[in-house]
């Protein structure tokens, strides 16, 4: 499934984007948002693919939010105006669709966001597989870290807190640009602040999930708009 969000004011544009988001099964639609303030939040709590994104809004036109992003996602403009398309393809949007929407030229858009996606999760996997660790700064080193080694991830703040079975790794980055170097089938986003390792989860008990650290019962809570996720897969018997 690729997790997307739409960011358009317009109240009706929004409807009939998430029409044609619920007849097309490879997407899955995080949120709905009208601005860009919004959607940054979304872009920080959760992990997002794919993003269709108004051009003329107040505040933050979706261009001048599409160029504050460190980490973008694929992104399809949305928009009433033609001659935007030639800025959108400069900042290398995957399409440029023009209002009204037809649900044809949609699916035409999303399934070039879906290629892709498929590609990009093609080379992850594979770099996943042939490697267990990865490298973080911290106290001015670069330090290794092993995937196996990490019980959860915690943000606070500006900084990151990775719990490891020893001891434990501080660095200066943000939850978001630290979850898309972990592999998808063994971290998994249960809290705005925290990032499980799924092979360390013991027990879930209501809205927290046990694991051991340094031998103790460690209790980390679950977020509402998380859990759904997190039952689905313990259902699939994934862990």
């Amino acid at each position: 499934m690729i997790n997307t969000i739409i960011v358009d004011d317009e109240p009706l544009a929004r409807d009939i984007l998430e029409v044609h988001i619920a007849n097309t099964p490879q997407l899955k639609l995080l949120a709905s948002c009208s601005n860009a303030i919004e959607a940054n939040q979304i872009l920080n709590e959760k992990n997002v693919d794919l993003m269709f994104l108004d051009i003329q809004m107040p505040q933050l036109t979706g261009m001048e939010f599409l160029r504050s992003l460190t980490h973008p996602p694929m992104t399809i403009f949305t928009t009433a105006y033609a001659e935007y398309a030639v800025d959108g393809f400069e900042l290398e949007a995957l399409d440029y669709l023009l209002k009204p929407i037809s649900f044809e030229r949609f699916l035409k858009a999303s399934n070039k966001a879906i290629d892709k996606f498929k590609n990009l999760r093609g080379s992850t996997d594979a770099l996943d597989a042939a490697m267990d660790f990865f490298f973080v700064k911290s106290d001015k080193k670069m330090m290794k870290v092993f995937y196996k080694d990490i019980l959860y991830i915690e943000g606070l703040k500006d900084y990151v807190i990775i719990r490891l079975e020893e001891g434990r790794v501080i660095t200066l980055q943000t939850m978001k640009s630290l979850e898309v170097k972990l592999p998808s089938s063994m971290f998994k986003r249960i809290h705005r602040s925290y990032i499980l390792n799924l092979t360390k989860l013991r027990a879930i008990e209501g809205n927290m999930v046990e694991l051991k650290e340094k031998g103790q019962k460690k209790m980390i809570p679950i977020g509402k708009n998380y859990r759904d996720e997190l039952t689905a897969i313990i259902n699939a018997k994934k862990l």
